[in-house]
């Protein structure tokens, strides 16, 4: 897998957030890039799950750290944030949010199959063959 470089697009958490993303700043993290060069890796028509992605990126037991990393990722990055699903297949936002129906449909768009709130295990993919 060819290597992405994410620092140069990194954002500060908010306006009110005291810590910046910068590359070269002690507040910056590179798991954030490892992270975002996982998720970048489930192809097209394919999920993974929070804490699958966390160990391909050498974060084991940090399922929510990729939650966080998918959530502080500058837009330009267009990550396919769509492909990474709870334990057990769940989408990762409330049924009836607009975020959930969006995930939702993005998936259904890659062929990916979605019932009641879950993807189908088939749709899993290995990270580690990746």
């Amino acid at each position: 897998m060819p290597q992405r470089t994410f620092t140069a697009l990194f954002r500060p958490l908010s306006s009110k957030s005291p810590r910046s993303r910068k590359p070269g700043t002690a507040d910056h993290n590179p798991a954030l890039d490892a992270i975002w060069q996982v998720v970048c890796a489930i192809p097209r028509g394919r999920v993974s799950t929070y804490g699958a992605v966390a160990r391909a990126a050498g974060l084991p037991g940090r399922a929510r750290q990729t939650g966080f990393a998918l959530r502080v990722a500058p837009e330009a990055l267009n990550l396919p944030w769509h492909r990474v699903v709870g334990a057990g297949g769940h989408l990762a936002f409330p049924k009836a949010s607009p975020q959930h129906r969006e995930q939702a449909r993005r998936l259904r768009a890659e062929g990916v199959l979605v019932k009641n709130g879950r993807v189908t295990r088939s749709a899993l993919t290995d990270l580690e063959e990746l």
